[in-house]
């Protein structure tokens, strides 16, 4: 096998999904021409690289329904770049064999302001970047300088490929590099947006975090070591717009599903799955509950994922021709539930203030356009700031679980007697933090929250209660 891709954030989502699918493509016998190239800017994951490197990049990946586990040692990787070696990774990048650079580098990777949802340059290092562009220090930068390498030496340029729970992230990224470009080349930086594809994708597969756990269930069940396997849901969908700048792989003949416009698939899932996960993440993270399936399992929390989603997610969500929606919570239900996973709540919990903006945000925002009430989604976002002040319900420290933890603690404590202290980040709430109804949806669940308990604010509103 030879490289066609680079791909930036080895994890375990990535592993378990474009890794696959690469595989399994391999695996019929053809595009052996497209294997990846790992690359990372964090030196935490240089770990991670040793890790691969000493089992020949194999990687293996065990799916898990409800009834049963498979295990699958995979192959697509062929390579994994030292993190941060600039040089090396600009190399790759302007290889001509590099066709495609793909990336999952989180949705707080984007350098998007969360009030206005557009890329933000005023970020210390997207500053050093553009201050000094023959030595990026992000994944931006490096495809820039990659790039431009490549139009000095009449190389067609790669397509770039978020796999991000981003709406629209083809689109965001396409901002984050031509925006970062235009700091220090804008002609670099019309040509960039004159010939890269940046096509958008949905993705979505439960990957949970890796840990002493896993590696002793494949060693047990499988026979199998490996210092870095990926368990993940039997359950994966890939949905991408065909654009790309110079090919891709076949990957329509191992399920991928392409589609001229992305969008509403993107925006079925992250505000159905990725939103239902943010429901009822807080309030079990509040009541010490330790996993998903856990959560699904309380009295209270399964009817509240279930009432919010009905009552005011799933009828703004565009309608897909060949999706019933309230077939596809069910299945969400369902994947939710299943105990073979053992997704965290914490893991759920994490990054609030990234992935409110995303989740949660834009559903609220459609609601009060069409004059619809928010009071299940109030409740979701004051869940959130009661979990920031940072104490469960029984009084036990919450460790900090966000980028931003120590704004969102201070911010919470000034909440919990002035709930729209939390509305006024600006840059999580923007104008929506400024509607009067959702200000008083918001502030009378906050104050319950803190007065009540989260499991009587829940009977309450499962009850109808205002």
């Amino acid at each position: 096998m030879s490289p066609g891709i680079l791909h930036f954030g080895v994890g375990n989502f990535h592993r378990a999904h474009q890794a696959l699918y690469l595989d399994r493509l391999f695996n019929t016998g053809v595009g052996h021409d497209w294997a990846i190239i790992g690359a990372s800017v964090m030196s935490s994951d240089e770990r991670l690289r040793q890790s691969l490197k000493e089992q020949d990049f194999l990687s293996t990946v065990v799916e898990q329904s409800a009834t049963e586990s498979n295990a699958r040692v995979t192959g697509a990787m062929v390579d994994f770049l030292m993190p941060g070696n600039s040089a090396d990774i600009i190399r790759s990048l302007a290889d001509p064999a590099i066709r495609i650079v793909s990336l999952t580098i989180t949705e707080g990777g984007y350098f998007i302001n969360p009030g206005s949802g557009v890329f933000d340059p005023r970020h210390p290092v997207l500053i050093s970047d553009s201050a000094d562009p023959e030595n990026p220090k992000t994944v931006f930068g490096l495809m820039i300088a990659g790039l431009k390498e490549r139009r000095s030496a009449g190389i067609p340029p790669f397509s770039i490929l978020s796999c991000d729970n981003i709406p629209h992230n083809g689109r965001v990224t396409r901002d984050a590099v031509v925006g970062l470009a235009r700091l220090s080349d804008p002609g670099l930086a019309d040509w960039i947006q004159d010939k890269v594809a940046f096509p958008n994708s949905m993705v979505d597969r439960i990957s949970p975090a890796t840990s002493t756990r896993e590696r002793e269930l494949l060693a047990r069940d499988f026979g199998i070591e490996d210092a870095a396997p990926v368990f993940c849901e039997h359950y994966s969908q890939w949905v991408l717009e065909d654009r790309f700048t110079s090919g891709r792989p076949a990957l329509e003949t191992v399920g991928v599903q392409f589609v001229p416009d992305v969008t509403p698939y993107e925006t079925m899932k992250i505000r159905m799955l990725n939103g239902g996960h943010a429901t009822i993440a807080y309030a079990a993270g509040l009541l010490g509950i330790q996993y998903a399936h856990e959560a699904m399992e309380h009295a209270l929390l399964r009817p509240f994922l279930a009432k919010v989603e009905h009552d005011e997610i799933i009828p703004i969500v565009p309608p897909l021709p060949t999706t019933d929606l309230n077939a596809y919570f069910t299945l969400i239900e369902e994947r939710f539930s299943n105990p073979k996973i053992a997704d965290t709540v914490r893991r759920l919990c994490y990054d609030g203030s990234n992935r409110q903006s995303k989740f949660i945000t834009p559903s609220i925002n459609d609601r009060l356009k069409v004059g619809a009430d928010i009071q299940g989604l109030a409740l979701v976002s004051a869940l959130w700031s009661r979990y920031c002040f940072g104490t469960l319900e029984n009084g036990q420290e919450i460790e900090p679980n966000d980028p931003e933890w120590s704004r969102l603690n201070a911010v919470a404590h000034l909440a919990r007697q002035d709930p729209l202290a939390w509305l006024a980040m600006d840059d999580i709430y923007g104008e929506v933090g400024r509607v009067p109804l959702f200000q008083e949806r918001f502030s009378a669940a906050l104050l319950a929250l803190y007065a009540e308990g989260v499991e009587s604010v829940l009977a309450g509103y499962l009850e109808g209660a205002s």
